[in-house]
């Protein structure tokens, strides 16, 4: 789930309980190039007040405009771009087509339980019933997509990509900061206590023990990304001898074009094999000229976004975590 439909629950929630009306949004199902993907939500208050997309703006204020048409605890359905005047209309791509589920009556209840789940870190599926309007959280899993059938709107919230960072640096904190904004849970391993007692990211959850240990128990999947930024040798090492063996999709450390090929020396002398070592990127990240925490931060995490959506980027030269190596 990203922050910005995070971000749409707590609103609604919060109109809620000054005793406002809430029409609760969510892109159902499309067809072709579409803006914003199944499951992303928006909510417009009763004095046309929205939060939120379900189009990236195309569709927005038509809905607003006809939000009285939807009344009752029976959810209703809005389709866009079905044909190519309403294409040219809203604003759709070509050939693009949304159909949106308003829920004019959700309870805070309802509300309160989802947000409920997201914040203890779990991934939940959110069941609508199309007849009656009435929710059902069920656990899901991060390759769980949303679904629309006859009688249900299935739709996936909470964390859909998890992070382990190994060391608590600068790099580390901007890190944990963002990713959790671009829909990744956050874990962090630093077994020198000077940098776990100056962490200060609360949204991170914090793994105990060894870098090596940590990887094995974070248990790394297809959906997880493993990048070490701790700037010594020893900790990231334990970490990549682990993570490159692990189904993680990306692993990455930062450093400098020197570092990374010593890096990979070290490495292949243990039970790596040559596709493995590879497979490590480093230096991480993307060439924008990086050199503050914040910007390889931001280096590292663009290259992650092209990654998820299988763009290839030009990698980050070496000057630019000369410093941080």
């Amino acid at each position: 789930m990203q922050s910005l439909d995070l971000d749409v629950l707590e609103r609604a929630r919060d109109w809620k309980r000054e005793g406002r009306r809430v029409w609760l949004l969510t892109v159902a199902q499309t067809f072709g190039a579409s803006p914003r993907p199944p499951g992303s939500l928006a909510a417009i208050r009763d004095d046309g007040i929205l939060v939120g997309s379900v189009s990236g703006g195309c569709i927005e204020d038509d809905l607003v405009a006809r939000r009285e048409e939807y009344r009752g605890r029976k959810p209703g359905f809005a389709a866009y771009g079905v044909t190519a005047e309403e294409a040219r209309q809203f604003g759709l791509p070509c050939g693009g087509e949304v159909e949106v589920l308003i829920e004019p009556e959700t309870t805070i209840a309802e509300i309160e339980s989802l947000l409920a789940e997201i914040a203890a870190g779990r991934i939940v599926a959110r069941e609508v019933d199309l007849a009656t309007g009435g929710w059902k959280l069920e656990r899901a899993t991060a390759r769980d997509e949303c679904e629309r059938t006859a009688t249900l709107l299935r739709s996936v919230h909470g964390p859909r990509w998890r992070m382990l960072i190994i060391g608590g640096s600068e790099i580390a904190h901007y890190l944990a900061e963002v990713a959790a904004t671009v829909d990744y849970q956050v874990f962090v391993c630093d077994p020198r206590e000077e940098y776990k007692a100056a962490w200060r990211v609360p949204g991170a959850q914090w793994i105990d023990g060894m870098p090596d240990d940590a990887v094995l128990a974070f248990r790394p999947d297809g959906h997880s990304v493993i990048l070490t930024v701790s700037h010594d040798p020893k900790l990231d090492d334990m970490a990549l001898l682990e993570a490159l063996k692990s189904e993680a999709f990306y692993v990455g450390a930062v450093g400098s074009a020197r570092t990374s090929a010593e890096r990979r020396k070290r490495l292949a002398d243990f039970d790596l094999t040559p596709s493995q070592v590879a497979s490590l990127r480093g230096p991480v990240g993307i060439s924008i000229g990086s050199r503050t925490p914040p910007e390889i931060a931001v280096s590292i995490l663009a290259d992650l976004i092209a990654s998820r959506n299988g763009i290839v980027l030009e990698k980050v030269d070496s000057e630019s975590q000369r410093k941080r190596a």
